[in-house]
């Protein structure tokens, strides 16, 4: 798979994995020959998570690994960002999440030879990733050099039951001979950050590359408690960062199962626990060690109320045992695939990918409760842990309409920042409230103001994924109590940050801004910014409104709690009703900002494949020249406020910015999916939506090494059910108007809405609507309104799948774009001189 640019494109949506080495299952994915020249890829696609907790995939030797990290949602370590040149208001305070205390680590040794799978004669080896039993299973069949043949068979699993909470097993059979085996139980603490990256003011422009982690050079881990507890085989290890100042304590314990003769000892100092088996092995008798960590952290407690904590942990863990944690597990992930569950009737590697996708989903916020959702989830250590606006716009959704209490808890988690987002905005000389474009404790850490915190449309993301919240879910007591308030300071902040026309042209501008697309920095009237504010000024307005009518009460404490004064909310309707849209009318289309057109087309065709990503090859500065987009700008406002514009609009502007769009973001690819599809480009759609499937199953982007993409697998159940489903949700009522690609038979799909659970089921010819649980739900299928009761299905006809349209929309030459039907329009006009470009042949 290539970058997704016209004319590099693949011609077919094609299954891009080694299947001899990934066979095709649809609900585990497997690895049959052990690569390592992928080990980076490998330890991201095979980690495992549950939103809190997350360990990397590596192998239990430890040896053999690109990195090492298990990681903790929220932990960090700050430091100063040094600017070289200083100006008011730039981000001080970095944060990154910190490689905690490695527990996955059990080394073996057979007639003292180390099992090492680099070198190792490995007869056979398989490794898995099950999808509902949320476990990661290895099992591999080593000669040693003696010529001994030895079964190991592992385990790993992090806990959604009990967060702080992962289970590991790890058992060896000699098969052949007797043979003295030592076994290695370790708590590792890579004290300077190993295997990561070294420290910089991680953003656009400085260092190598802003989407890598950063390394210390210094001990960021201080030590606070070492130790074990007498007659067990406990390790404890406790620690307090240098300077944020959180505390973190990590437990470990063991239950050694075998008929074998075999003594123990253990091993401690400030960065390394290590309990050490020796076995008399006979051949025949397995030796199975159960291992069990726990993981407690805290802005602020001290580390011995942790390692309480983590003693009370294990002391319940122990009594219950791994059988029935293994059961509770598979238990919880049945509810959860009974939730959200995406059926894809077609190429079988397509329902294989698909579940892996939401599988991350799961691993990356199902147990976050009191943190957001960073962008590698705890996955890896890429964007340093941080939290961004793909939070509300990609991930969200997904739990919105499936597993509502997970959004409800990223969104108070954005309350809980809101007085730091006061002080930011007022920090920007603003009114209301300004969300950090990364950050994990609230504080603004992009240190690049141009593509980092001039990004003011966050607080329009975060607020469009609030009101998407409520409308879905009905949960007023939410929006009365806290989310009003995130609604109000936000829409204060575009109140103010926007200004009326001196001129008196009774129009509403905001200047000075970055849209979602990277490549185009501080503009006037970004579309995505302008579109999204409008739609956070009507939000804030609906909602004061609806309080004053309908709980004065509530209406008397937030209007006090927020010094609300009477009138705001109908200014705020009069900015958004007068709130300026570019829109180009010779061309048809809609630019991304001001002055978007006057820019020089970048010429894509001419940049060599060596020269991608561009921010990774060229000056900001130099990029910012022209017309070419990191990822979806436009499209994206055109897919998440859709009922702004018309169908025609849509497929105009989606065929002009598709080819100048690089892809060089994984955010791209699944909204060119949705929109494609929409507009009838519906085998594009589909290689779009390959791309964001394999992302990280194929490193289609050369970083999956850094963690998983989750806001591209959100992106992926987007692309089914709001892409290929054709599910709406941004106007007046629930929509669907289905896009089933040629190649599936069906296409099924749940929806949570208002606390009943709809099963969607499309095929090519009708639309079934079955009501799970609940007892009503509304909806509007290709404009006929229905209503869903339990007492039978309702199934809609489908007279055809909307628009089809071949191939790519457009290409670029030097004179302009080429639109679907041979028509060339220039990509530059005269401002304001009615020009009108004739159609004509591309000239290259």
């Amino acid at each position: 798979m290539t970058t997704n640019r016209a004319g590099h494109i693949p011609p077919r949506a094609a299954d891009p994995l080694d299947r001899l080495a990934f066979p095709v299952e649809p609900w585990r994915l497997t690895q049959r020959t052990y690569q390592p020249d992928h080990l980076g890829r490998d330890e991201t696609i095979f980690a495992v998570a549950n939103g809190y907790l997350g360990m990397r995939g590596n192998v239990e030797e430890g040896r053999d690994s690109y990195a090492h990290g298990t990681y903790v949602n929220g932990f960090h370590e700050t430091f100063t960002i040094q600017h070289a040149e200083e100006a008011f208001g730039f981000a001080r305070v970095g944060q990154t999440m910190v490689n905690a205390p490695d527990a996955k680590l059990i080394r073996l040794y057979v007639d003292d030879e180390p099992l090492l799978l680099s070198v190792a004669e490995l007869e056979s080896y398989e490794r898995s990733l099950d999808f509902r039993a949320g476990r990661l299973s290895r099992s591999l069949l080593w000669r040693t050099p003696a010529g001994k043949r030895v079964r190991v068979e592992s385990t790993r699993m992090v806990s959604m039951t009990d967060r702080h909470l992962a289970v590991m097993t790890f058992e060896v059979t000699l098969l052949d001979d007797d043979a003295p085996v030592a076994i290695s139980s370790q708590l590792l603490n890579r004290q300077d950050g190993e295997d990561e990256y070294h420290v910089r003011a991680a953003a656009m422009g400085e260092g190598r590359d802003p989407r890598k982690s950063m390394r210390f050079d210094r001990r960021v881990l201080v030590p606070q408690s070492i130790g074990a507890e007498a007659d067990s085989d406990r390790m404890i290890q406790g620690y307090r960062c240098a300077e944020s100042k959180m505390t973190i304590a990590v437990a470990v314990d063991h239950v050694m199962e075998t008929e074998n003769h075999y003594t123990s000892n253990a091993h401690f100092d400030p960065d390394v626990a290590r309990m050490t088996y020796r076995v008399d092995a006979r051949a025949g008798r397995p030796i199975r060690l159960v291992k069990y960590a726990t993981y407690h952290t805290s802005r602020g407690v001290p580390v011995q109320e942790l390692v309480s904590r983590c003693r009370r942990t294990l002391d319940r863990t122990l009594e219950t045992g791994p059988e029935r944690l293994f059961a509770d597990q598979r238990a919880w992930y049945d509810g959860f695939w009974e939730r959200s569950d995406v059926e894809v009737d077609g190429p079988p590697e397509v329902q294989q990918a698909v579940r892996w996708n939401l599988f991350q989903l799961a691993q990356a916020a199902g147990r976050a409760e009191g943190a957001g959702v960073p962008a590698k989830g705890v996955t890896g250590s890429g964007y340093s842990g941080h939290y961004f606006w793909d939070t509300e716009v990609y991930t969200l959704p997904f739990f919105t309409y499936t597993t509502p209490h997970c959004a409800r808890s990223a969104l108070r988690f954005r309350y809980r920042l809101l007085p730091a987002a006061r002080v930011r905005a007022e920090q920007m000389t603003q009114r209301g409230a300004l969300f950090p474009w990364r950050t994990i404790n609230g504080e603004e850490a992009s240190a690049f103001y141009a593509a980092g915190t001039a990004q003011y449309h966050i607080d329009a993301d975060i607020s469009y994924a609030l009101s998407q919240y409520v409308a879905a879910t009905g949960d007023l007591e939410f929006l009365e109590r806290e989310a009003v308030d995130i609604l109000v300071e936000t829409a204060r902040m575009w109140a103010d940050l926007g200004f009326w026309r001196v001129n008196g042209d009774g129009v509403f501008h905001i200047h000075g801004v970055t849209g979602p697309d990277e490549y185009t920095t501080v503009v006037n009237d970004n579309l995505f910014t302008n579109v999204m504010a409008r739609g956070n000024l009507r939000d804030a307005a609906s909602a004061v409104r609806w309080l004053r009518e309908n709980h004065p009460h509530g209406y008397a404490t937030m209007a006090a709690r927020l010094e609300l004064e009477d009138g705001e909310e109908t200014e705020w309707e009069r900015a958004a009703d007068r709130l300026f849209v570019p829109y180009e009318e010779h061309l048809g289309i809609h630019p991304q900002d001001a002055h978007f057109l006057d820019r020089e087309v970048w010429d894509l065709e001419a940049t060599p494949q060596e020269n991608r990503p561009l921010m990774l090859h060229y000056h900001p500065l130099v990029i910012y020249r022209f017309q070419v987009l990191k990822q979806a700008d436009v499209v994206l406002a055109m897919f998440l406020r859709g009922h702004q514009f018309t169908l025609d609009q849509k497929r105009a502007n989606f065929e002009y910015y598709d080819p100048i769009t690089t892809g060089d973001s994984t955010l791209s690819a699944v909204v060119q999916s949705i929109i494609a599809a929409e507009v009838g480009y519906h085998e594009l759609g589909m290689r779009y939506f390959y791309q964001a499937m394999f992302v990280d199953l194929a490193d289609l982007h050369a970083n999956a090494c850094d963690g998983v993409h989750v806001a591209s697998s959100g992106g992926v159940w987007n692309a089914l059910v709001n892409g290929f489903g054709g599910f709406r949700d941004d106007g007046p009522t629930f929509t669907l108007d289905p896009r089933l690609p040629e190649e599936w038979s069906s296409l099924t799909f749940r929806l949570t809405i208002q606390g009943s659970r709809l099963c969607v089921r499309v095929e090519p010819d009708q639309v079934a609507l079955t009501l799970e649980t609940g007892e009503l739900v509304e909806m509007t299928v290709r404009g006929k309104q229905v209503e869903v009761t339990p007492d039978e299905p309702v199934v809609v006809p489908l007279a055809h799948q909307g628009p089809r349209l071949a191939g790519a929309p457009a290409s670029w030459g030097r004179d302009g774009v080429r639109r679907a039907d041979g028509t060339v329009i220039t990509a530059s006009l005269p401002r304001g001189k009615g020009y009108a470009p004739a159609p004509g042949p591309l000239h290259e």
